[in-house]
This record gives structure tokens, C-alpha cells and sequence, in this order.
């Protein structure tokens, strides 16, 4: 849950929201994205040919599943404004996928508030950096400017 509400969001703007909990990116996963998205290259789901010819010695994620972290591990860092009704996936500003990530590493959400801005019907347009950390590098996985549009619960 937030520690903010949505009057209030505005006082946390330039500030660290949260860090989630590490999550283990297993082969497994990794199968299931490349299953549900139809991205079968070997460099994700051939093990022994990526133990062999690929300069990681080993399977890595794709970098869109991990971009697709951002959306749960933030709703775990609790983003929202404890008064909306809900938080919309209104686009993406920047992304830049910085670092492979093994299969079998582990990583975590670094969320920082960059701004807000009033929308339609008393909607909010936030602005969040992510940072996605692989457990042991000093290289981030990826860094992403997400926009969420919030929707304010209705007054009883």
C-alpha cells in the first residue's frame, strides 16, 4: 500500500518510491516468455548451444521479459497513490536494455518518481524511473521511463 495519497504525490516527486524483492529469472521463466511471445532464439532457450558459442556462456532472458517485470515488481514496491482506483500503463518515454541477464541471476526494482502532471477528470499523468539491478553487477539490467495514468476512486 502507498504511503501517499494522490493529493499528496506531488511532495515525493525526485524521490525513491521503493525497491522490490529479488526475483529469481530462472530457465524456466525464461521458456514460458519465449513460449507465450513466440521468440524462440537460441541464445534464450538452446542451453547447451549457449554454453557453447554464446559470449555469456550460457542462456539469457529476453530483454523484454525483463521490461515486463517493471509493471508487478512496481505494484509490489506499492507506486500508487493509496487512494486510485487504478494505475493505467499510459506508455514508455525511454528504455535502454544495458546488461544481459543469466538465466539463474536474480533481480530487482528500483523505482524513483520523476514527475506528475493533472490529466482529464482529475486524472494524474506519473512519470517513474526504473531500474532494473541484477544481484551482483554493478550494470543495471535496464533502465525504463515509465508513464502511468491514475484514476482517482470515486467519493462515497
Amino acid at each position: 500500500m502507498a504511503r501517499f495519497t494522490l493529493a499528496e504525490i506531488g511532495n515525493h516527486v525526485g524521490k525513491e518510491l521503493g525497491v522490490s524483492d529479488w526475483v529469481t529469472i530462472d530457465q524456466a521463466r525464461i521458456d514460458q516468455f519465449a513460449a507465450c511471445t513466440g521468440d524462440h532464439q537460441w541464445i534464450h532457450v538452446d542451453v547447451e548451444r549457449a554454453k557453447r558459442e554464446s559470449p555469456f556462456k550460457g542462456t539469457i532472458a529476453h530483454g523484454y521479459l525483463t521490461l515486463s517485470l517493471i509493471a508487478s515488481l512496481s505494484m509490489e514496491v506499492g507506486i500508487l497513490p493509496a487512494d486510485v482506483a487504478a494505475g493505467l500503463n499510459y506508455g514508455l518515454d525511454k528504455v535502454r536494455f544495458l546488461a544481459p541477464v543469466p538465466a539463474g541471476a536474480r533481480v530487482r526494482l528500483r523505482v524513483v518518481l520523476l514527475g506528475v502532471g493533472p490529466k482529464d477528470a482529475g486524472q494524474v499523468l506519473m512519470k517513474t524511473q526504473n531500474t532494473l539491478e541484477i544481484e551482483g553487477s554493478t550494470k543495471p539490467a535496464l533502465l525504463a521511463e515509465t508513464l502511468a495514468l491514475l484514476v482517482p476512486a470515486k467519493s462515497k
